[in-house]
């Protein structure tokens, strides 16, 4: 059973940065893309970011893109996102989750992930 822990949300004003991480059991962690999503009430789970197998490769929603930078760690099991320049609509709830399949590359289909975090708060105010 695979587990996926986040941490590092809570309370920025515009413009500041938070780092999110998450931490993953597991001895397979290098063999699976990892991606990250948001979700705000009401409203459908966002992707964010995802990151290739080997970390190599790395993906944005066009809102995020020059701000968030999503990495990871094969040795520690981890996937982190960077989160700078934050604003009021990057207020979410945001996930990691584990692209099924052992596929290489992340995608942006919520759909394609098997396994997600409990989610961690991020509350941007003006």
């Amino acid at each position: 059973q695979v587990q996926l822990v986040e941490s590092g949300g809570g309370s920025v004003q515009a413009g500041g940065s938070l780092r999110l991480s998450c931490a993953a059991s597991g001895r397979t962690f290098s063999s699976y893309a990892m991606g990250w999503f948001r979700q705000v009430p009401g409203k459908e789970r966002e992707f964010v970011a995802g990151i290739s197998r080997s970390g190599g490769s790395t993906y944005y929603a066009d809102s995020v893109k020059g701000r968030f930078t999503i990495s990871r760690d094969n040795a520690k099991n981890t996937v982190d996102l960077q989160m700078n320049s934050l604003k009021p609509e990057d207020t979410a709830v945001y996930y990691c989750a584990r692209r099924r399949s052992a596929m290489q590359m992340p995608t942006s289909e919520a759909s394609e992930y098997d396994y997600w975090g409990q989610g961690t708060q991020v509350t941007v105010s003006l």
